[in-house]
Order: C-alpha cells, then structure tokens, then sequence
C-alpha cells in the first residue's frame, strides 16, 4: 500500500506492507473452492474460513487513518478462526 498524503511530514507517503493470510469472499474465490473441493466444500464453508471484503478494506483504511509519529509499515490480518 502507498497512500500521498498532501501536507504531512515526510514528504506525506506513508508505505505499508499488508500481509493477507486468507482467501476474501469473493466469487471468484468461492468458485476455486468449488473446483478444487466440490458442492460439499461450499455448503460446509466454515464460518470465519474466508475474510469479508469490507473487513479488509477497514484494515486498509485504519493504515490510510494512521497519524504520522505512529505510522504501521507491516500489518497482517486473518479470520480468527484460523488454526495456528
């Protein structure tokens, strides 16, 4: 991520590296399940498996929301229900 910010210190670029360990719900996502896992994989999905697209894009905006003296370079998210 690189986000202008006009007027802030350092020139007002704030880089970030976001690490997203999931798929996103998306079609296009649920379609690869289907083809590699199959009807059962879909009716099944497990709550938390996949990340919603809005949960992403509040991790990008709290990074694009940050002030300057406390910027994040790297944040990584995943469903909570991930096993470790």
């Amino acid at each position: 991520m690189l986000c202008w910010l006009p007027g802030r210190p350092g020139g007002g670029i704030h880089v970030a590296h976001l690490i997203i360990d999931a798929g996103v719900d998306t079609a296009w996502v649920r379609e690869r399940i289907w083809e590699s896992e199959g009807d059962a994989a879909l009716a099944g999905l497990a709550p938390g498996r996949l990340m919603r697209p809005d949960a992403v894009a509040d991790a990008y905006w709290q990074l694009y929301q940050q002030p300057a003296d406390a910027w994040t370079f790297e944040l990584e998210i995943r469903p909570a229900a991930e096993k470790w």
